[in-house]
């Protein structure tokens, strides 16, 4: 049944919207009190339990990014890919206006815009993904990584990137994230950097990681 995997893909995409942009919107109704330190833990903390709750139903994705790596990486089919993507905006679009109705006008701090120009903020975006994408691969497709490490390596890859990247993009690597605040708020400032940066950093990723991979399956030396 693929049922449960979509209503997964959503329900985590949910979770993580309403508790990581969740967080940037009560810290601005709240005049700072969740700080940007608590908001990059509230992503990494929802990616985590998001990957322990749902990663045996649906891989847990919660990222069009992800889904498409996983696609171009050949451990994905790709007729899934449109209802995994479409979950994940459905999921982002619910809590962000879920968000709107609780906090009004301060969902506009959910949102991803960016601080910096055009170029580098899709670099930004395209790097922060490429480091999650590699640690995702990793993880979830190579059985000589721990798996009971997947949940906490992931989630706080994505605290680390939120971390660095939070002040110049907002620190997407998603673009559902994204999308359902945009929604939401009508707030669309530069909104394909949040779609380009992601996927082109998840696509870079894959081949990246295969070739990491087939080297260590020679041995350190190469031979």
């Amino acid at each position: 049944m693929r049922g449960p995997r979509y209503a997964a893909e959503a329900i985590g995409t949910f979770v993580l919207v309403f508790i990581g942009p969740g967080a940037a919107a009560v810290n601005a109704w709240a005049s700072g009190s969740v700080t940007p330190v608590g908001v990059a833990l509230a992503f990494g903390f929802a990616i985590l339990a998001g990957v322990y709750a749902l990663g045996h139903v649906s891989g847990a994705h919660f990222n069009p990014a992800v889904t498409v790596g996983f696609a171009l990486s050949g451990r994905f089919p790709v007729r899934e890919v449109a209802p995994y993507v479409a979950s994940q905006i459905a999921g982002a679009a619910g809590a962000a206006y879920l968000l709107r109705g609780i906090l009004g006008p301060a969902v506009r701090a959910a949102t991803t815009r960016p601080a910096v120009a055009a170029v580098p903020a899709t670099a930004v975006e395209a790097v922060l993904t490429f480091v999650l994408m590699l640690v995702v691969l990793a993880v979830a497709t190579d059985a000589r990584v721990s798996r009971p490490a997947a949940g906490l390596a992931v989630g706080l890859t994505v605290a680390m990137d939120a971390l660095m990247g939070g002040p110049l993009t907002g620190a997407s690597l998603n673009p559902a994230r994204s999308l359902g605040p945009a929604l939401a708020a009508d707030v669309w400032t530069g909104h394909w950097i949040y779609w380009v940066g992601p996927l082109a950093g998840a696509a870079l990723a894959v081949p990246t990681y295969g070739y990491l991979r087939r080297g260590v399956a020679y041995g350190h030396d190469g031979a």
